[in-house]
């Protein structure tokens, strides 16, 4: 089990993973050695609240693909134990921030001495631009 937060974990057998050889610099080792991952999680088969399921997909965007597959790469380590638990990580972070819900937002009014306030800075600035004017009017 991989945990979320308290009382909230998934399956590791929802994750699928395969090991890709990195692209880019690293002469023999990356020519040899698959060390990229791909973590891929399928959002709407895991035993998640649907809300948080919406969530994670707004906070995905482009690595949710349009069957609801959650793809993280990870290419920065030369080690796949190394790229496997960074995309672990990363993968828990996004789901820690999926499961926050967001606070509603509380309709205010502006206060009658701010209102004034306004109007009397707007009243100001036109002053000063009605001055403006007409000394170039002369």
């Amino acid at each position: 089990m991989l945990e979320i937060l308290a009382g909230l974990s998934i399956d590791e057998r929802d994750l699928d993973e395969r090991f890709v050889r990195a692209s880019g610099p690293g002469g023999q080792n990356v020519n040899k050695v698959a060390t990229a991952v791909e973590l891929r999680f399928d959002v709407r088969a895991a035993s998640l609240p649907q809300s948080m399921k919406d969530r994670l997909a707004a906070l995905a965007g482009s690595r949710m693909t349009a069957d609801g597959v959650l793809l993280i790469d990870s290419r920065e380590h030369r080690t796949q134990k190394a790229n496997r638990e960074e995309a672990r990580d990363r993968l828990v972070l996004l789901l820690r921030a999926a499961a926050v819900k967001p606070k509603r937002r509380r309709a205010t009014r502006p206060k009658p001495a701010a209102r004034e306030e306004r109007l009397k800075e707007k009243k100001h600035r036109g002053e000063v631009k009605a001055r403006r004017r007409q000394k170039d009017g002369d």
